[in-house]
């Protein structure tokens, strides 16, 4: 069986920045077992199949790093509204179009911006409110698990946090751009230290980014699911909007943040977050950016999954 896919770099306006995403537009038929192989064989981040809708949306999409299935990831989606919106399964009206994907998290809203018929730009909305986790470890074993020294790891208001809109993170501020740069994971003290995180791996950032395009430095580490770094986390963009804005002294607001990732690893990307507050809780978080189609073709799978 052959099977259609793209490949797409998602939260950049350029070939070879961002994210790299593989897309099955049409991948009805295939076992669970196809989607992960395939997903491995590409060996990125994520590898997205899409599938008829099971609940009124536009379609169903599902998500595979290549070690396991995620519920779900913000530049899977972000990138897959883009490609579907450039494959005409939506029709822009007054340049914008909304694409709604089923997934494991729910169903997940995505409003795309068009210039002419092209699609330029995605925005999805959290499916799930942000919901703190499990208390973080203390900031000695998160040095040593990340290569650091204890007085580079920011404490309150900004101290270590577990929160989740689907999937969870843990949330580490920085004293500044140069230990984010430095940040590594050492595999065994990381293991000792994450013992009851429920599976939230290393989130690094800095409110001090010493960039006028961005407000926030960061980068994403995630070993267990078989990704040294990830050069942009649209999933850990909403889940930090939300720790962002339960932290903002106002009750009522509307915050965004520019987000740069991907920086150390060569691969440059910009995530635009918002979260609605209304009474002091968060009712609302989203991310968006760009993606650029890099290549398509096809994949040979055996006729047994």
């Amino acid at each position: 069986m052959r099977y259609a896919f793209h490949t797409l770099d998602v939260f950049t306006d350029r070939i070879f920045g961002g994210n790299p995403l593989a897309v099955f537009p049409e991948a009805r038929g295939l076992s669970d077992a196809q989607m992960q192989r395939a997903a491995a064989e590409f060996n990125l981040s994520e590898t997205v199949f899409v599938l008829p809708p099971e609940r009124g949306g536009t379609r169903r999409a599902r998500i595979f790093t290549p070690r396991a299935e995620l519920p779900f990831a913000g530049h899977p989606t972000v990138g897959t509204a883009i490609l579907l919106a450039a494959l005409g399964a939506v029709k822009p009206r007054d340049g914008a179009a909304t694409i709604v994907l089923e997934e494991g998290v729910g169903d997940v809203p995505v409003a795309v911006r068009f210039e002419g018929d092209r699609p330029v730009f995605a925005q999805l909305t959290a499916a799930q409110a942000p919901e703190l986790g499990p208390p973080a470890p203390a900031p000695e074993a998160l040095a040593a698990a990340l290569g650091l020294t204890p007085d580079e790891i920011l404490g309150a208001p900004h101290a270590p946090a577990v929160v989740s809109c689907g999937v969870p993170f843990l949330f580490i501020a920085l004293r500044d751009r140069a230990a984010v740069g430095r940040a590594r994971v050492e595999a065994a003290a990381w293991e000792r230290a994450s013992a009851g995180l429920r599976g939230a791996e290393p989130y690094v950032y800095a409110l001090a980014t010493g960039s006028p395009a961005a407000s926030i430095h960061s980068r994403f580490f995630a070993p267990r699911f078989g990704i040294a770094e990830d050069p942009a986390t649209g999933s850990a963009a909403v889940a930090l909007a939300g720790l962002l804005a339960m932290r903002a002294p106002r009750a009522d607001a509307d915050l965004e943040w520019t987000i740069e990732q991907g920086i150390e690893m060569g691969r440059p990307s910009l995530l635009y977050a918002e979260a609605e507050k209304r009474g002091g809780v968060v009712t609302a978080t989203r991310v968006g950016g760009s993606a650029v189609r890099v290549t398509e073709g096809w994949m040979e799978f055996p006729d047994a999954g």
